[in-house]
């Protein structure tokens, strides 16, 4: 999880009007990141649920966001930070997390436009801003903003409300947002290069899977 995406959740909180209960769906902490990965603390005092599809750090019960076991209008508000990249239905995930959101819940998503290939070979999809507008169709209100560059962003958040929402006082911090430092390009494209070669030594050891 880059750091912006944090902060800026941290501004949603802030800004607009988050109800309870709180479901994160990908809450399941991976190793070396356990203090950036958690959202929960930026909702201390609330009912905040984080789920997965395995269990793990951070995981308070199993849920499958493509077909979430839970009623209709249950949720106050949803969070789901890089995970539509690794779901084979994006589209089927937003339709189930409109489902469970009361009227006038909120969900806040963010994924990566440009990242390397990653938890392979579960990693389907990379979504411009357009593309997250698109995929958040439902919600009568949207708002999408893009990290990095306006028209090569490295990651993209939408929030999507189900009701009316007025969003001036989320885009009066834009700027502020915006100037938050996260993890440099080149630092991402060493990434991708180690991770790279690593997949490329498996094949010429024959250790390669399948």
């Amino acid at each position: 999880m880059y750091r912006s995406v944090k902060q800026f959740i941290k501004i949603c909180t802030e800004e607009l009007p988050i109800s309870e209960p709180i479901y994160e769906f990908g809450s399941y902490r991976v190793e070396g990141q356990d203090e950036l990965a958690d959202l929960r603390s930026l909702f201390r005092d609330r009912h905040y649920i984080g789920s997965d599809i395995r269990q793990g750090p951070g995981v308070d019960i199993l849920l499958d966001v493509q077909k979430i076991d839970l009623p209709d209008e249950s949720a106050g508000t949803v969070i789901c930070c890089e995970v539509f990249e690794h779901i084979t239905d994006p589209r089927a995930a937003i339709q189930e997390i409109y489902r469970i959101l009361k009227p006038g819940g909120i969900a806040i998503i963010s994924s990566p436009m440009h990242y390397h290939i990653h938890e392979e070979p579960h990693d389907y999809w990379r979504f411009t801003p357009y593309g997250m507008k698109f995929l958040l169709s439902p919600f009568p209100s949207k708002y999408v903003i893009p990290k990095g560059s306006t028209y090569d962003p490295y990651h993209v958040i939408g929030v999507g409300v189900k009701g009316d929402t007025d969003f001036s006082d989320l885009q009066k911090r834009e700027n502020e947002w915006i100037h938050i430092t996260d993890v440099s390009l080149s630092t991402r494209i060493f990434s991708g290069i180690v991770s790279a070669k690593k997949k490329v030594t498996k094949l010429l050891t024959g250790r390669a899977d399948g």
